[in-house]
């Protein structure tokens, strides 16, 4: 399996260089000397290659983030080649339709060029502010179990803390909360960013026991496979001393308005030996409020036949560049966004930071704000 994993990236990065090399050669033809084709073959396939050997052989630290960083300017070269062939397509198109011809000028070619470096220009600053600037979404759900006053709950997942999103990122997050007027705040896995290496170097716990702080019912996560790739009892610890209780295939109960709430948390699936939802379910009290935090939305239609009321997961970023967003439309009952199913209700959240290079397209960084409204009497009358 690892290997046809390798395979497919290899092929896909030789795609996308093929690609490339012929967007630039004609983006850079008016400028064309001896030799420059060849030049531009053997720099971009140069350049992918030799990042992707560095990132197998782990050369440096972090060094997927240079063929992602890579592997994402060809993407976006591509996308504004597509880009420009469509709007120079629909131009020819409008003008034959009006019965004026078009004529291959220099005037012409440079203005596409100048439009090619726009779009390629405006898709990174859009992917960037995607990355760093967050949208809250905002959803009312109904559940038929006593809940004397709606609950308001935010869910960010996937903060991935780390030397890209960091402080500034946590002090956002508590400002956007405190808007909100937030009950308390769900974190359904990957908090780190595979370590506490930045989070320590740059005091971040100081940020996180504010926000902890600032919310009525404080701070309640799961860990996710980010967390658990080697560094488990770090990044426990690290949240525990910053205030946030970790619900990591165990049961908690809160009171809300006198009416009792009971919190599950799960270990991502990448910890084999996990708790069945059944079994922590038999912990609780299922005639009332149930909210389960899952890192994954894989288990969704299993739980949608259990008595979970709202279910909250992350994960898949909803794919972070696009078009990898229909990808995890196919493969995932819900890959993203929110949908009643069964029993329950769930929650998939793009996340609020990213994996990898501070880039989204296709996605935005996220807090969901969800009011969970239920029953306000304790018993029923005909």
């Amino acid at each position: 399996m690892p290997y046809v994993f390798f395979i497919t990236i290899f092929a896909l990065l030789q795609l996308f260089s093929f690609g490339t090399v012929l967007s630039l050669q004609w983006w850079l033809q008016p400028w064309e000397i001896g030799g420059l084709t060849t030049i531009v073959w053997i720099a971009i396939f140069v350049m992918t290659n030799g990042l992707l050997l560095l990132s197998v052989k782990r050369v440096f630290a972090n060094s997927y983030r240079w063929i992602s960083g890579w592997m994402l300017v060809m993407h976006f070269v591509l996308l504004t080649a597509l880009l420009t062939s469509l709007l120079y397509g629909g131009y020819w198109l409008i003008v034959s339709f009006m019965g004026d011809g078009i004529t291959a000028s220099a005037a012409i070619n440079e203005d596409l060029r100048a439009l090619a470096l726009a779009l390629f220009s405006g898709l990174f600053a859009y992917a960037l502010y995607s990355a760093y600037v967050p949208v809250v979404r905002e959803v009312t759900i109904t559940i038929d179990k006593v809940l004397p006053k709606a609950l308001r709950i935010a869910v960010a997942s996937d903060l991935h803390l780390g030397k890209l999103f960091g402080s500034g990122a946590i002090d956002r997050l508590q400002r956007l909360l405190m808007q909100h007027n937030a009950d308390i705040l769900l974190m359904p896995g990957d908090i780190m960013d595979d370590n506490t290496d930045a989070f320590v170097d740059h005091k971040m716990a100081v940020n996180l026991k504010m926000l902890c702080d600032s919310l009525p019912y404080g701070v309640y996560a799961t860990l996710g496979n980010h967390d658990l790739y080697g560094h488990e009892q770090p990044i426990s610890e690290a949240l525990k001393n910053a205030g946030v209780e970790l619900l990591n295939d165990d049961v908690v109960s809160i009171e809300h308005a006198g009416a009792p709430i009971w919190l599950v948390g799960r270990f991502d699936n990448h910890k084999h030996q996990r708790v069945a939802t059944t079994a922590l379910l038999a912990q609780v009290n299922t005639a009332q409020p149930i909210v389960l935090l899952d890192h994954r939305p894989s288990d969704i239609e299993a739980h949608s036949q259990l008595p979970i009321d709202l279910q909250v997961s992350g994960h898949t970023h909803n794919g972070q560049i696009f078009p990898a967003n229909f990808i995890v439309s196919a493969i995932n009952r819900l890959g993203y966004g929110y949908e009643a199913i069964g029993k329950g209700h769930f929650v998939v959240s793009s996340g609020y930071g990213f994996w990898g290079i501070p880039f989204r397209l296709g996605s935005r960084s996220e807090i969901w704000l969800i009011s969970l409204v239920g029953d306000k009497v304790t018993q029923k009358v005909d």
